[in-house]
């Protein structure tokens, strides 16, 4: 086995492993710690929901955290990983990931101090306790707003990879497609508030399987893909 088939095949499980990463911290931040937490559009409740568990708060904060991490991982291995098909298209690929993390990473600052305003009494010095309650749902609201308008590189990104995956030779085509599907979901909802307000639709919570899909296969197959030798060369 040569060097570059056993990188290959290194990168297709550090990408699969970090895909593993994600979907068990994205989740348990986004879908079950803030919404026992936050209360939309009413500060006080949700101040109140965080005091009482600011362990649950602030481990939501590091789940994020963590995904976005391992965010800068996957833009390395998945460089790596789809290298052989096109060297300046996985590097074009690679870059809408990594600096979507960054703006991501950026984003999550705001929970940070939304978490500093309810938990640090100097503040009540300078605003009354209904302006500090009220300024961190501003700092929790815009985390969101930030980081979903950031996904639209996301999708970008999910797309440029769908397609090399699809064109690879050594991934099934089937991922590919599954992958700028699960691209275009995300582009979708990103820039759904913009383009069309009234239009109270997901996009991606109906199209982000192709992610769990290219997972499972880079898990399971990851460690079988052919030696370097038999692939493309890249562009």
């Amino acid at each position: 086995m040569s060097n570059s088939s056993t990188s290959l095949r290194s990168a297709a499980l550090i990408t699969g492993f970090c895909l593993l990463g994600s979907v068990i911290a994205a989740p348990f931040a986004e879908m079950y710690a803030l919404p026992k937490l936050v209360v939309p559009y009413k500060a006080a409740e949700t101040a109140q929901n965080i005091l009482a568990h600011q362990g649950l708060f602030t481990a939501a904060i590091f789940a994020y955290f963590l995904t976005f991490v391992l965010d800068l991982v996957l833009s390395w291995s998945l460089y790596i990983l789809l290298k052989p098909v096109s060297k300046s298209l996985a590097q074009l690929t690679a870059g809408f990931r990594l600096v979507y993390t960054v703006l991501a990473l950026v984003a999550l600052n705001n929970m940070v101090t939304a978490l500093r305003l309810f938990t640090t009494p100097e503040y009540t010095t300078l605003f009354s306790p209904a302006q500090v309650q009220a300024l961190a749902m501003v700092y929790l609201r815009a985390f969101k707003n930030h980081w979903y308008f950031d996904l639209s590189l996301f999708g970008i990104h999910l797309v440029l990879a769908g397609y090399m995956v699809f064109k690879s030779g050594y991934i099934p085509r089937l991922l590919g497609v599954a992958l700028v599907v699960t691209g275009l979901g995300y582009l979708l909802t990103s820039l759904r508030p913009y383009v069309a307000p009234d239009l109270n639709v997901d996009f991606a919570a109906f199209t982000f399987y192709g992610e769990l899909l290219f997972m499972g296969w880079l898990l399971i197959r990851g460690g079988r893909i052919p030696q370097q030798s038999t692939l493309p060369e890249p562009a």
